[in-house]
């Protein structure tokens, strides 16, 4: 189920949330997806808009056809595209728990652990890097450099 933000009251305390781009989405986001899931609580997935996944590259989806497509996962109980930061989203989900990839454990923003201390929601990180979004683009771009020699 697809929420707008101002629908978010409604999962307040009963969710874990993940987040990010997932543009293009990978098999590492299926496990953290997957990894997610097993803490217990629904899951929502906060989709980070168009205009942050510009500041890395064009998307190749845009935020409602990645919000489809994450939507269909088996996993997934909420799905929400976010014109907010994420701290915003944690502070209106208060989310039981926020898994994070193990790559951001020691950089997660000082605001998202903020958010989550006053929500009261645990941050876990998950061993689920697999790929990068990024990293798989460049090869992508590489092997297409590559085929048109």
């Amino acid at each position: 189920m697809i929420l707008r933000s101002d629908e978010l009251s409604r999962i307040r305390g009963q969710v874990t949330m993940v987040s990010g781009g997932f543009d293009p989405l990978h098999d590492g986001h299926v496990a953290y997806f997957a990894e997610a899931a097993r803490l217990g609580a629904p899951l929502l997935c906060n989709v980070t808009g168009d205009p942050y996944v510009r500041r890395k590259h064009p998307p190749l989806l845009d935020q409602d056809q990645r919000a489809r497509v994450i939507d269909a996962f088996a996993d997934i109980a909420y799905t929400h595209v976010s014109g907010l930061s994420t701290h915003e989203v944690i502070a209106l989900a208060c989310p039981r728990s926020f898994a994070k990839g193990r790559d951001w454990e020691g950089r997660l923003p000082p605001e998202e652990i903020d958010a989550c201390a006053k929500a009261g929601t645990t941050i876990v990180y998950l061993d689920t890097v697999i790929a990068s979004s990024t990293n798989l683009l460049d090869l992508c771009l590489e092997r297409y450099a590559a085929s048109r020699r």
